[in-house]
């Protein structure tokens, strides 16, 4: 849960909480605490109650829509005849998107090879001095 954060944010968030809540802060967190494990307790028990209703045993990632209907109510055979369009499908849009990719891997690289030759040009350009003018009229 706090993995994104560093010590220092850590720091500040502990004393910004000590300066919203002040001396109540030990009952605060007690509160919290207290406040979650009953609602893990409740998700245990719901979670046992429908493994008895349905005669399964369900654990809470069985819960999830998609999880519950490929474990309950779709068999193996019903799932791959779901699957096979789909899964062409995907292929022919994949095969699809790595030719545009690599078509555009190619207008890049010559885009590339453009800016290149335009900035060896400048460069050239650049290193070669400028040819000296003669006003013949002032001799």
């Amino acid at each position: 849960m706090f993995e994104n954060l560093n010590w220092w944010e850590i720091g500040a968030l502990l004393m910004l909480a000590l300066l919203i809540f002040g001396e109540r802060l030990p009952k605060v967190i007690g509160d919290g605490l207290r406040m979650l494990r009953g609602l893990r307790a409740m998700a245990q028990n719901a979670t046992t109650d429908l493994s008895r209703e349905l005669g399964t045993d369900i654990q809470l990632q069985d819960l999830h829509p998609k999880a519950f209907i490929r474990k309950h109510l779709l068999s193996e055979d019903d799932e791959q005849a779901i699957r096979k369009p789909l899964q062409g499908l995907f292929e022919d849009v994949k095969s699809d998107l790595n030719g545009v990719k690599s078509d555009l891997s190619e207008v890049a690289s010559a885009a590339d090879l453009k800016a290149q030759r335009t900035d060896a040009g400048a460069a050239v350009e650049k290193s070669t001095p400028a040819p000296r003018r003669f006003d013949l009229d002032a001799t």
